[in-house]
């Protein structure tokens, strides 16, 4: 061999002989595909990669660490087509070696994958669906919850009403089913804290609002009264027409106006904004709700590997649901997982357009354990039973 193809040689067998001794995790992502409903009120342009580049970014935060640990992180990422079939999807990723998948999916989604990904041995991180029924009749001890429930959403808010003593409730819900359930989880948090939902009006208007709203909105808004307005109205189908229309001169909250979220692009706090800096550079726009919450999920399972030390994923996924399991995430507080229904504990935002008005769990608002256990269904309140 001649002495100048050594040092090539050498260039290309290193990198090689450095990953071999790099321990290798992989990580799944699963997104379908949504077709969007019509959305009257809203402007915004929905995000297509929304949720997909913060867990590219994740990837690479876990990277960083793994680096030093000799942990090497994959990301497999898979956007199923509106009709298509999200099961053999989750197989193609568990075929592939991927032991922990976040989704990025519809609760009836992740409710079907439940069963085959306990077949597996792969453990589910839901990065999206807010649905409590999978924190409770549909729990597995295989999922994980990294984006916060609607009742979670629900006490955030209502914890900030009621510490304002806006604690008098006019509740509007929109017509899809979603906007039901959110409707039942401000019912619950007003009786958790206090609050009266002193009317109830639905939304069943045919017309168009964005022509039509200033006709409509003072009329129909006319009511008990209240303090503020509730709002649930998930697509935004109405809500944004009702700020500054209402028959009385009321605060709007809940899907729209003061709205409770995991995250929103004017958070600055705890060094929120070097992440937002960080996002803004890798996606070129700003971060969303969506992106942190699979941000979340994939550094959960990178903290967790180092933490241990491991890329085992039985360890992480029992390491993960340990008392012992802590990660911090721009939120002030260290975050945990509850054993009850594998939902994250977590701090919630509120938000308005343009500014972060407050976050919860409010000061005042005890729990003789984690004040975080204040949001969402604590652990006597559970209806998890996973089998």
């Amino acid at each position: 061999m001649r002495p100048s193809a050594v040092p090539l040689l050498l260039a290309l067998l290193l990198p090689a002989a450095a990953h071999a001794q790099e321990a290798e995790l992989r990580i799944g992502y699963l997104t379908q595909e949504v077709e969007a409903p019509p959305s009257l009120s809203t402007p915004d342009e929905p995000v297509p990669d929304a949720g997909l580049m913060g867990a590219r970014l994740a990837i690479a935060d876990n990277a960083t660490t793994g680096r030093f640990l000799k942990q090497r992180f994959e990301l497999d990422a898979v956007t199923v087509a509106p009709d298509g079939d999200v099961e053999t999807a989750f197989r193609d990723l568990a075929a592939k070696g991927d032991r922990f998948v976040v989704l990025n999916l519809s609760a009836a989604a992740v409710a079907r994958l439940t069963k085959p990904a306990q077949a597996a041995g792969v453990t589910l991180l839901n990065a999206r669906a807010p649905d409590d029924s999978l924190r409770a009749e549909g729990c597995a001890p295989n999922l994980l919850h990294v984006a916060p429930s609607r009742a979670m959403l629900a006490d955030a808010l209502a914890q900030y009403l009621v510490k304002k003593r806006w604690s008098k409730w006019l509740l509007v819900v929109g017509r899809r089913p979603e906007d039901a359930l959110y409707a039942a989880a401000i019912r619950r948090a007003a009786k958790r804290f206090g609050a009266t939902v002193v009317e109830e009006k639905r939304w069943t208007a045919e017309s168009d609002v964005n022509r039509t709203a200033e006709a409509e909105v003072p009329v129909f808004t006319q009511a008990r009264a209240h303090d503020v307005l509730v709002v649930a109205d998930e697509i935004g189908e109405f809500g944004e027409y009702l700020p500054y229309r209402t028959w009385e001169a009321r605060p709007v909250a809940g899907t729209q106006g003061l709205v409770p979220t995991s995250w929103h692009r004017t958070h600055e706090q705890w060094g929120a904004s070097q992440l937002q800096n960080r996002f803004k550079a890798l996606a070129h726009r700003p971060m969303t709700p969506a992106d942190l919450d699979a941000w979340t999920a994939v550094r959960l399972v990178g903290e967790a590997a180092a933490q241990t030390r491991s890329t085992d994923p039985a360890a992480l996924a029992t390491h993960i649901r340990s008392p012992g399991f802590a990660m911090s995430a721009f939120k002030g507080v260290p975050m945990s997982v509850r054993p009850w229904d594998g939902q994250l504990r977590q701090p919630v935002l509120l938000a308005a357009d343009r500014s972060l008005v407050s976050v919860s769990p409010q000061d005042g608002f005890l729990h003789p354990k984690t004040d975080l256990d204040t949001l969402g269904f604590d652990q006597p309140e559970t209806g998890c039973k996973p089998h």
